[in-house]
């Protein structure tokens, strides 16, 4: 495996991409992991609105089950602070299998995380709790993707049509 250049995302809100990257063949799987039950089915919720097939995970060793038994994922949407293993921890885990795994860190401890992790490798970012159905959507679609997408107004909004 070789050395992946850090990047540092301090906060994505008009963050422009590093670099263009395509986007994964076939839909977009997320791994969802937080401790939280209405964190985890908000971003479930959110990620099924835009449109990317998601399984969740209470924490980090039902997380590595279910990775190991139905990955690969293209993306790991994970809380950062959770008891028995970490969201960085689990993330290092994971890449063990996966080194392009993406990671998005959704923590309302960000101070914590930069504490602990001086910088976030490329394909790592991370978003404040609590965050909006758009700019979560528009977190992972620069981290899938590398650009902003805007999501439809009906999934902003809860309007269905």
């Amino acid at each position: 495996m070789s050395e992946r250049e850090p990047v540092l995302f301090s906060y994505f809100k008009d963050k422009p991409a590093t670099r263009r990257q395509p986007g994964p063949p076939g839909p977009v799987r997320v791994l969802i992991v937080d401790d939280e039950e209405p964190v985890r089915k908000f971003v479930e919720r959110v990620m099924a609105h835009g449109r990317y097939q998601t399984m969740a995970a209470s924490g980090g060793q039902e997380a590595i089950e279910i990775a190991t038994k139905d990955g690969p994922f293209d993306l790991l949407l994970t809380d950062l602070l959770m008891p028995n293993m970490n969201g960085d921890e689990l993330a290092r885990h994971l890449r063990q299998q996966q080194p392009s795994l993406k990671v998005l860190y959704l923590t309302g401890y960000s101070d914590r995380l930069f504490r602990e992790k001086v910088t976030l490798w490329e394909g790592e970012a991370f978003l404040d709790k609590p965050c909006t159905v758009k700019s979560l959507l528009q977190a992972v679609s620069l981290l899938i993707f590398g650009r902003f997408t805007e999501p439809p107004q009906e999934v902003i909004t809860g309007r269905a049509g």
